[in-house]
């Protein structure tokens, strides 16, 4: 719109916020562009220019109110239940079909998982190992020990020894005497007794 076509107590349709409001001109600022009034949240805004005004909005008459329902014509819940499942046969005898809407259909029972038995890990697999034997390992030796009793395989890893010799160590230094592990001598591991 153009500066000249903005008329004040005529309502617009303009920009506010991203969306299109309608909004009543309440009068022209004394710096620039005009006060106006939201009509839809009731709210002052600041109008700067006309180009925000996109045209005149259209009356709506005001408020419509609706006429009050009596009890008797709303329809119960079975009413309605009984007028949708005749819906639903009308529709399905015009293509063919023979459908019982009333009687749903049982549902199938719920396949249960089978519950897989967790992973152990590969610190609590060198605890086992290191528990049964006689003298200290190191970490290559666990890591052969608990691939051939079927304890623990590294999943593709290239160096499996070094990341369980570091996870031993940080277990040992993380609970001190509460640790499962004691280092022996430098690269050996025997269980804490």
């Amino acid at each position: 719109m153009k500066k000249n076509e903005v008329k004040v107590g005529c309502t617009y349709v303009a920009k506010v916020s991203d969306r299109l409001v309608p909004v009543r001109i309440d009068s022209v600022h004394s710096k620039q562009g005009w006060n106006a009034t939201n009509t839809k949240t009731g709210k002052r805004i600041h109008v700067k220019s006309a180009q925000r005004l996109r045209h005149e909005a259209k009356p709506t008459g005001g408020r419509k109110t609706k006429a009050p329902v009596a009890a008797s014509d709303i329809p119960s819940k079975t009413a309605r239940a009984a007028g949708e499942v005749a819906k639903a046969e009308q529709a399905a005898a015009k293509v063919g079909q023979i459908v019982n809407v009333a009687t749903k259909a049982a549902k199938p029972a719920k396949v249960t998982k089978e519950v897989k038995p967790k992973r152990i890990s590969a610190l609590d697999a060198a605890a086992a190992v290191l528990a049964d034997a006689d003298a200290p390992m190191t970490s290559k030796a666990l890591i052969e020990t608990m691939a051939a009793r079927g304890l623990w395989s590294s999943p593709n890893g290239k160096t499996p020894h070094a990341t369980l010799y570091a996870a031993i160590l940080r277990e040992i230094k993380a609970k001190g005497a509460d640790a499962r592990f004691r280092k022996v001598e430098r690269g050996q591991f025997a269980a804490a007794s």
